[in-house]
């Protein structure tokens, strides 16, 4: 779900239909490591790196794998390294380089993925190979950029699927083994040895950017082939005319240098073609001879030719099925004269000289659904033009010359549900509006300005795109109201007059928004506001420079408007600084993408949301300042307890505006900011809080708090000096909890972990209402019962904290943690959102906690019975280690 905002800032390994979790691991040089960090039931794995060989069950355990994309470089395989993998349906092996790596494949090795249906081999010389085995569920082979001479070696690859020279094609398997074989870019690739394709049932051939410049499928045996491509081969004329091609639908010649068709008069034979490319070649006209002997022609692209500026298609030249015909960027003046075929459903005239448009211009049209007309001369649309053609449903006319457009002008089509407009210029924009509208895009270099009526004119447009200078009103009074707008994309915006324009332009809510994004190329700092989205999702903004000053007050401002927000991303905004005070209201946020930042300073503030952060942060192309305050973020990005973190671990840090020396953000932080100062500082500071705290209380009457408080130190110095705690404990669990949450902590919690097994965690709990002896000093019994009890869980609420008792115990708590690391175990329990500024020492206290060591059931965000698991494992793990540290 999340994965579409972030693929236009980061290029991820490609994705497979229907798969979803992702992981991608770059600079691999030890594989049994890091597999090791992979979660099992990953479904997409790419691997890049150098690594010298795969073991044998390197991949056991992840049996949920679908793909595997690997990028290592010259590597060994072994017969049983893709043991395991019976859901494997997808493999590649990619080398992107010049030159190419020699592979060696045992025979046996592919023969256990019996789900793998496509498999390809990019950039990697199989010359040591031999006789390997391909399982039957094989549909797609792919060997691109590779080595091959020659099609004989194939046999010698893949002997048990190819016939060799047998002029016999295999008949037994009612389906074809292969349904495409893909041997594109082979440069070396030559014409001899065709034969070597005999008894290989085909549907599909791709030569493209090979040199088979002659290449003849006569002889070849592949008589039920379905598709050839010979895309960039350089050939000038079709290929073959004999009965080879008979049952062939598909041909793609696209960049080619075909001038003439039937450049020797002869006619290929191709009465089965339903698809026709014939794209960026050198054409200047269309025998209508050969048009006419393709009858089962569904789709013909005869784009970026030079078949202008006039071209005539007499009256049933093309194809009565016709559905798709592409003439874009051939230098037509007008449409083509004469009569299309009447079921044509997409004409695309786009990049032509076309001037005017006419009622007769599209006449027998009755079905066409998409119309392209965009970056056109097009100045004038005279009305009616588009009365022929009621079914269309898409029209494309960005890039025109028009200034001024009406509904009237477009009015014919009854169903148009998707518009896109544009000028050169200015354009102005006058109702009536299709009630069936659902998208609409407009493009113009100065200015946009709507003519219309108060109303609704968009009450069921969805997706909104306006790319222009300026958008204005006229006139100024009138409204304009888009219930159903779920998209709004602003592009090139100046905001010329802050936004105020903007504001004006939207003067209704936006009930249902869930998606905007804002790009604008501005050097005037201005203010922005969300107005109105009381749903949105998605915020993307980018070259804004309203943050040049103040860009932290501002940015929070902002944000505090979308309280729903989910998406985030912020590209080239010169933020400059990001505290904690930016992000404290977005609760919901799962995905937060900082892109093209330069000097960026990661305020210590930020630590205090750290359990609180989106589940993914990513960073791209971002530049940090050189300064040891952000010393934190290495030990965040690498072990963020709940919050997945990419792109740090390349980012670079600049010590000043005119420093370029790309040191990496990691090696500064590791070589210049020694982390023992911070820890001693911490120390010190936590000693003094203690002190000032228990001070007052010995200085009371009750002098037996001495004795409490000579235990602790005691027991502190014996870790000091190396000593192990002896002794047994009388609780597993100190509950500290306020007294205003009894209710539930008795009613949920104490039942569920003092309940005997099965149905409970028979744990010895220590509440002080119940446990404590009565008459004794509360605060001599609290630091009693801390220290006979195995861990500590606290129970936190906005009553809690504000509660001396339980402010009192967490701070006793804490100092058990520091001061007896792994005999104490100090567990958060949060019942509601609290502000982290609150919590004493918070920001210093998370240093300690791992992230199993926070449970956060506000706003329902943990289910009660996994929190419940998580919980118990938590505690059971603290008692080992303590039974470990009393041995």
């Amino acid at each position: 779900m999340l994965f579409p905002n972030l693929s236009y800032y980061i290029q991820f390994c490609t994705l497979a239909p229907g798969l979803h979790l992702l992981a991608s691991c770059s600079n691999v040089k030890d594989m049994t490591q890091t597999l090791e960090r992979v979660p099992r039931d990953t479904e997409v794995l790419c691997l890049q790196g150098m690594v010298s060989t795969l073991p044998a069950n390197a991949f056991d355990h992840f049996h949920s794998l679908r793909l595997l994309r690997l990028q290592l470089g010259t590597i060994n395989i072994t017969s049983r390294t893709f043991q395991g993998l019976d859901q494997l349906q997808y493999l590649f092996f990619e080398h992107h380089a010049p030159c190419c790596l020699s592979l060696f494949l045992p025979p046996n090795c592919l023969e256990t993925l019996r789900s793998l249906h496509h498999l390809s081999f990019q950039g990697y010389c199989l010359n040591y190979s031999q006789s390997i085995y391909l399982p039957t569920s094989l549909r797609h082979l792919a060997l691109r950029n590779s080595c091959l001479t020659k099609l004989q070696e194939l046999q010698w690859l893949f002997p048990r699927h190819l016939l060799g020279s047998s002029p016999i094609p295999r008949t037994k398997l009612g389906v074809p083994f292969l349904e495409v074989l893909d041997l594109s870019y082979n440069l070396q690739l030559k014409q001899a040895g065709v034969t070597a394709l005999y008894g290989l049932k085909l549907h599909s051939l791709i030569l493209d950017g090979t040199t088979l410049r002659t290449f003849d499928l006569t002889g070849s045996g592949l008589l039920h082939l379905e598709l050839l491509s010979l895309v960039g081969t350089g050939i000038e004329k079709l290929p073959g005319s004999a009965m080879a091609y008979s049952t062939l639908r598909a041909l793609d010649l696209g960049k080619n240098q075909i001038q003439n068709i039937l450049e020797n008069g002869d006619i290929p034979s191709y009465k089965a073609l339903e698809f026709l490319s014939l794209h960026d070649n050198y054409l200047q006209s269309l025998p209508i001879r050969f048009l006419s002997t393709l009858p089962q022609l569904q789709r013909l692209n005869l784009s970026v030719n030079k078949l202008g500026p006039a071209l005539e298609l007499p009256e049933g030249v093309l194809s009565t099925n016709l559905r798709v015909l592409d003439l874009s960027h051939n230098q037509l003046c007008e449409v083509p004269r004469g009569a299309f075929p009447p079921l044509l459903q997409e004409l695309w005239l786009s990049g032509n000289n076309i001037s005017s448009l006419s009622n007769e211009s599209l006449q027998g049209l009755r079905w066409l659904r998409t119309l392209d007309l965009s970056w056109n001369q097009i100045k004038v649309l005279k009305p009616g033009w588009l009365s022929h053609l009621p079914a269309l449903t898409t029209l494309n006319l960005l890039g025109t010359y028009l200034e001024h457009i009406s509904g009237t002008q477009l009015q014919g089509p009854q169903m148009l549900r998707h518009l896109k407009l544009g000028s050169v210029t200015a354009l102005d924009i006058y109702p009536p509006w299709f009630p069936m509208l659902l998208s609409l895009e407009i493009q113009a270099k100065l200015c946009i300005q709507f003519m219309v009526l108060s109303g609704e004119p968009f009450s069921l447009l969805e997706n909104l795109t306006l790319e222009t200078s300026s958008v204005l009103r006229h006139p100024d009074t009138t409204t304009i109201h888009f219930p159903s707008l779920r998209r709004l994309t602003l592009l090139g915006y100046s905001f010329l007059f802050s936004t105020s324009q903007l504001r004006s332009f939207f003067p209704q809510r936006l009930p249902v928004l869930e998606h905007f994004s804002m790009w604008c190329d501005n050097d005037n700092a201005v203010d922005l506001h969300l107005f109105e989205m009381p749903r949105l999702r998605v915020l993307e903004l980018g070259d804004l420079n309203f943050f040049y000053e103040s860009s932290t007050k501002k940015l929070e401002m902002l944000l505090e408007e979308a309280p729903q927000l989910q998406v985030l991303a912020l590209s080239h905004l010169n933020l400059r600084n990001l505290s904690e005070s930016s992000f404290k209201s977005l609760h919901h946020l799962k995905l937060l993408l900082l892109n093209s930042e330069l000097a960026l300073e990661m305020d210590s503030s930020l630590q205090e949301l750290i359990p609180q952060m989106p589940p993914y942060v990513y960073f791209s192309d971002v530049t940090f300042t050189c300064q040891c305050e952000a010393s934190w973020v290495e030990s965040w990005a690498t072990q963020a307890p709940n919050t997945f973190v990419y792109g740090l671990e390349k980012s670079i840090c600049m010590a000043n505006a005119s420093d370029y020396s790309n040191t990496p953000l990691f090696s500064f932080l590791a070589a210049r900011c020694p982390r023992g100062a911070e820890f001693g500082g911490f120390l010190i500071s936590f000693t003094l809080v203690l002190l000032l705290t228990i001070l007052p209380l010995i200085s009371c009457h009750r002098w037996s708090w001495r004795h409490s408080l000579q235990t602790l130190f005691h027991a502190c110095w014996w870790k000091l000096c190396g000593h192990k705690l002896r002794g047994q404990f009388n609780y597993d669990v100190f509950l500290s909890y306020c007294e205003k949450d009894q209710a539930w902590v008795l009613k949920e919690l104490v039942p569920a972990l003092e309940r005997p097994p099965p149905e409970g965690e028979g744990l010895r709990l220590c509440l002080p209402a119940r446990d404590f002896v009565i008459g004794n000093d509360r605060m001599e019994s609290m630091i009693a019962s801390m220290c006979q009890s195995r861990s500590t869980l606290c129970v936190l609420t906005g009553q809690a904290l504000a509660s001396p008792w339980c402010n009192l115990e967490l701070r006793l708590a804490t100092y058990h943690l520091v001061a007896r690391p792994g005999t104490a175990r100090l567990l958060l329990l949060f019942l509601e959102p609290i502000d982290r500024q609150t919590l004493p020492g918070y920001h210093r206290l998370s240093r300690w906690l791992q992230k199993e060591d926070y449970f956060d059931l506000s706003q329902g965000k943990v289910e009660w019975d996994m929190f419940c698991e998580q919980l118990k494992r938590r505690l059971r793990k603290a008692e080992q280690e303590r039974d470990n540290q009393g041995l």
